[in-house]
């Protein structure tokens, strides 16, 4: 089965993209581009450091992206290179970056709601729980 735009479009999957993505970023501490590169590497399942390289020239540049998103355990080594046959380490998206990102997609889908805000004290965190209400209550989605 191929789906088509109008598919797309009777889900209504990127109605809240912007809101559910700004949410994410938000409460698990990433950036945008961190998210969507995230997002890319899960569609690709076993990638390199090439691949990151070439998924990185449509984002803003950030030179300590690659180190950062190991270091918090978004992207974990899948295998070794052994300085014989394999001459370069692989990677793949860990278990919690995988989470993550099926959650985007099942609020996307309308399955999930979001929760409010913890902090509500800026005017942007006050903006953005009254969207999520509309979003919440938004019975098309």
């Amino acid at each position: 089965m191929r789906i088509e735009a109008n598919d797309i479009r009777e889900l209504q999957i990127f109605k809240y993209y912007r809101l559910v993505r700004k949410w994410f970023c938000k409460n698990y501490n990433i950036t945008e581009a961190d998210l969507e590169l995230l997002i890319y590497f899960d569609c690709i399942g076993i990638f390199s450091r090439q691949d990151y390289i070439n998924g990185t020239y449509v984002y803003s540049w950030d030179k300590h992206r690659w180190e950062r998103l190991v270091r918090e355990g978004w992207i974990v080594v899948y295998s070794k290179r052994n300085r014989t046959t394999v001459k370069y380490n692989t990677y793949k998206v860990s278990t919690k970056c995988k989470l993550m990102i099926n959650r985007v997609y099942k609020v996307l889908l309308g399955e999930e709601d979001l929760q409010h805000l913890k902090e509500q004290d800026t005017y942007t965190s006050k903006v953005m729980s009254t969207a999520l209400n509309y979003m919440n209550k938004d019975n098309t989605r």
